[in-house]
């Protein structure tokens, strides 16, 4: 089994912030709209758990493929954003019905996906195996698990400041994102 230095334990934190900055930046913008504390820590565990798999599929998937998905998958994150945005952008304006993409079900999986794809050619340039893949995913979850609480906990509060204008500032945000992915 192998160990890990404490310069490596610094490599991989530093990774892991890196990775989970992006789910930090956009959990701010979602955390503006009124979520309870409840789907708040879902919200948090479903994106870490998705930067644990992401890089885990990527890990078994190699590192070949790599140059062929690495710009799919911002392409795809991009679009994704930019719908997330744009539909808490026109929500505001329309009377107060269902949100059509909610940070729940099925909207709370693709915002986690979206967050979470860079991570996976992460895990198809790391190429590990055994228990050292093994603490690098898991730090990669928590992490990122941790910023997008944090984020959403600060935009929450943001919400009570802003009132009405907080969700067109928060989709302005993940829709700004979602085009600087995709240009």
């Amino acid at each position: 089994m192998a160990t890990i230095h404490f310069n490596d334990f610094t490599t991989i934190f530093m990774m892991a912030l890196a990775l989970g900055m992006d789910a930090f930046s956009v959990g701010l913008a979602l955390g503006l709209q009124q979520l309870r504390l409840k789907r708040i820590a879902l919200i948090g565990f479903t994106v870490g758990i998705f930067h644990v798999l992401m890089p885990f599929i990527g890990i078994i998937l190699g590192s070949f493929m790599s140059t062929k998905l690495e710009g799919i998958a911002v392409v795809i994150a991009g679009i994704l954003l930019c719908g997330i945005g744009a539909q808490m952008i026109f929500q505001t304006f329309q009377q107060k019905s269902k949100q059509v993409l909610a940070p729940a079900g099925f909207g709370l999986v693709l915002f986690a996906i979206s967050v979470s794809l860079d991570s996976f050619p992460v895990g198809l340039s790391l190429g590990l195996s055994g228990a050292v893949a093994f603490f690098i995913l898991i730090i990669f979850g928590i992490v990122t698990c941790s910023l997008t609480w944090l984020a959403l906990l600060i935009g929450r509060r943001a919400n009570h400041l802003l009132g009405a204008y907080s969700e067109v500032i928060g989709g302005s945000i993940l829709f700004g994102f979602g085009l600087l992915l995709l240009f």
